[in-house]
């Protein structure tokens, strides 16, 4: 009886590898993994058997060919990135173009603003002009008693001023008439000690001018109590002529002879 023992022939048996891995690139595209190609090159190289020296596929034509697909695997890369790079580019110089847009847009913008600022300033300024006109007939009276037998009677009061102060305009013969005076502002605020101002509007401008004249000379007087008359100005330009109080009574002190004129400028003599 004759013992027959089978040797157990192994099992060709492969690791378990993934199959397929790839590159992902910029543009979705999937290039095959160099360890993919690697083990296919492996199954299909030579193999070396004793006896057999006609082989399929010789060693250097192995090499050639794993050569040409090493290259050809690296060529796809290099395409690849020489694609994004240059779609990088593409973006880079489409956002410098549309920054150089932007600015161009921004100095246009500016400029056009500077010239909106200043047509409103010439208006503004023409405005204030246009009010300032219109209130040339006008004498402001500051410091003249809230008390109602002066309230309801302004234009006789303004009338024994002009007589207190000036009596030559009426020797000359001239029109004192007002159009009309008030207060301002017109309602009075209790919290407030000093009195409102009087605005009186008067028929001749000349009477008007020779009035403030005087009043520039000295100091007026109600029934002995000290007033002030001014030119009537818009309150734009009484504020411009206020920036200059301190200056002008300090020149004043020193002699000298300041005078604010039209419409807020200072000069001293």
């Amino acid at each position: 009886m004759t013992n027959s023992t089978e040797a157990q022939k192994p099992q060709n048996t492969k690791k378990n590898k993934k199959k397929g891995a790839t590159l992902d690139t910029f543009y979705g595209a999937k290039i095959q993994n160099t360890e993919q190609i690697e083990e296919d090159i492996q199954e299909n190289s030579p193999k070396s058997s004793k006896g057999n020296r006609n082989s399929p596929q010789t060693h250097e034509e192995f090499e050639s060919e794993r050569t040409k697909k090493m290259e050809a695997l690296w060529e796809e890369k290099w395409e690849m990135m020489q694609k994004k790079f240059t779609h990088l580019q593409n973006q880079f110089d489409q956002t410098v173009k549309e920054n150089q847009a932007l600015k161009q847009e921004l100095i246009k913008q500016s400029q056009n603003t500077k010239k909106l600022e200043e047509n409103i300033k010439y208006l503004t300024d023409k405005v204030i002009d246009l009010e300032n006109r219109g209130r040339r007939e006008n004498l402001r009276i500051i410091g003249l008693p809230e008390k109602p037998e002066i309230n309801t009677k302004l234009d006789m009061v303004i009338q024994d001023i002009i007589k207190e102060n000036c009596p030559e305009i009426l020797e000359q013969g001239g029109n004192t008439s007002t159009d009309r005076a008030h207060r301002t502002p017109s309602t009075l605020n209790p919290q407030k000690t000093t009195p409102r101002n009087v605005i009186a509007k008067f028929q001749s401008y000349q009477t008007k001018e020779k009035i403030l004249q005087e009043a520039r000379k000295r100091q007026f007087r109600y029934k002995g109590m000290p007033i002030r008359v001014t030119q009537d100005l818009a309150s734009s330009t009484l504020n411009d002529r206020k920036a200059w109080n301190m200056i002008f009574r300090k020149a004043r002190e020193l002699g000298l002879q300041p005078r604010i004129s039209y419409p807020a400028k200072l000069t001293i003599y």
